[in-house]
């Protein structure tokens, strides 16, 4: 019986979406300028990386070819093979945003059918009545922040007033999220943890996709840092996905990274939540030979996103990803026939691009696995066609509004 194995690359869009004026988001292109700038030397960093973006690896399996078809331009120093040896195309989203939750639910099969809510104003982000609720539930002496802000500068304006006063940090962005940032030892892991899932109730009827804990510890002497103990509490997806149809059949469901907390861990198996993405795609192989036949593992590498693309680091990024490409080989040996890989993303995060938010983007779509013929899949109509691709090879029926290839 067939397996198949889906990793999310994290924000790793190849160009704008043609709605992504309504974001503010035209001209956006995470692969493509990570590309351009390590060609013309805006990638380079001294110990880290130098030179052109070197993703031998993806290229082969035909992301080149992708990124071509998905924007009409070649990617900066790649060298296309005549054919690829996998199936590459690429996907446009049909949910509106450009969140995490609606990238990964419609990759799953369930496209979001609802208008996110915003907290919209820049300063005092929070509606009154939230913030007294927050404070009442949480048992708080109140609240910082409650405002537009990227995290890691946030905690760093706000860090000795929150140890001093015990008010956990607020922020927003312009994606669906409430973030409430906490130190781990003053603070407490457990108790930010509890604040978000109450948080959680009370911004259910706003339609905010995601609270999200952010622990960091340290001091104001020697700095503070995030850690990678972050927890999402999302909305569960508002229809079924291809986790509840094979949960429903009874087969073996493996999930790494954040994808529990994307899916509310409905009918998300063994999770396994390893922190970097090398520890998570050496967790992932390890659960791969483990995983029985009709299983399915989903992967989500999170640090494209988080650590470089908020960042706005284009260096960084560049590096993760030709990180990611030098590990490909591994994944390759693991496969037997009657397998398939796949490797996605769910949004973009353009590095190069103003702000610290993600931006609207087409996602890249390989496939491949042994005995599996290269081909074009040219432009998917929806992250959906994910699901029902692998529906369909696992035996268990086509899942939502996608096509499969």
């Amino acid at each position: 019986m067939a397996r198949a194995i889906l990793i999310v690359l994290d924000s790793v869009g190849c160009g704008g979406a043609e709605d992504a004026h309504l974001y503010g988001d035209e001209g956006a292109d995470t692969l493509g300028h990570i590309a351009e700038a390590c060609a013309d030397g805006r990638g380079d960093r001294a110990g880290l990386r130098s030179g052109p973006l070197a993703l031998p690896n993806l290229v082969r399996l035909g992301l080149a070819h992708a990124y071509e078809a998905s924007t009409g331009r070649p990617l900066a120093g790649a060298a296309k093979p005549a054919m690829p040896a996998g199936q590459h195309g690429y996907g446009v989203e049909r949910s509106q945003g450009k969140d995490t939750p609606s990238g990964h639910w419609e990759i799953a099969g369930c496209p979001v059918p609802f208008k996110w809510g915003y907290f919209t104003a820049l300063e005092n982000s929070f509606p009154r009545e939230l913030v007294a609720a927050i404070i009442r539930e949480g048992e708080l002496p109140g609240i910082l922040g409650n405002k537009h802000a990227s995290g890691t500068a946030i905690i760093d304006e706000l860090a000795d007033e929150h140890i001093r006063t015990g008010k956990p940090i607020c922020y927003t962005s312009v994606d669906s999220v409430l973030q409430i940032a906490a130190h781990e030892e003053h603070f407490g892991l457990e108790r930010l943890y509890a604040l978000c899932g109450k948080v959680r109730t009370l911004v259910d009827p706003l339609r905010i996709g995601r609270v999200i804990a952010r622990p960091f510890i340290g001091t104001a002497e020697t700095g503070y840092t995030r850690t990678g103990k972050r927890k999402d509490f999302a909305i569960p997806p508002p229809g079924e996905t291809i986790l509840d149809r094979l949960a429903a059949r009874r087969r073996k469901v493996i999930t790494v990274g954040k994808i529990g907390d994307i899916f509310a861990h409905r009918a998300t198996g063994e999770e396994i939540k390893p922190i970097g993405n090398a520890a998570m795609f050496e967790a992932a192989l390890t659960a791969w030979e483990r995983l029985a036949e009709g299983g399915f593992c989903f992967v989500n590498l999170v640090d494209f996103d988080t650590e470089y693309g908020h960042r706005r680091d284009v260096p960084g990024y560049a590096a993760a990803l030709e990180a990611f490409d030098a590990m490909l080989p591994q994944l390759d040996a693991a496969l037997r026939p009657g397998d398939l890989a796949i490797i996605t993303a769910d949004h973009g995060n353009d590095p190069t691009w103003p702000g610290t938010d993600h931006t609207r983007e087409h996602v890249p779509i390989l496939a491949f696995g042994p005995g599996i013929a290269p081909k074009p899949l040219g432009r998917r109509e929806s992250f959906a066609d994910i699901a029902a691709t692998l529906g369909d090879w696992l035996g268990v029926g086509p899942i939502g509004p996608g096509r499969g290839w």
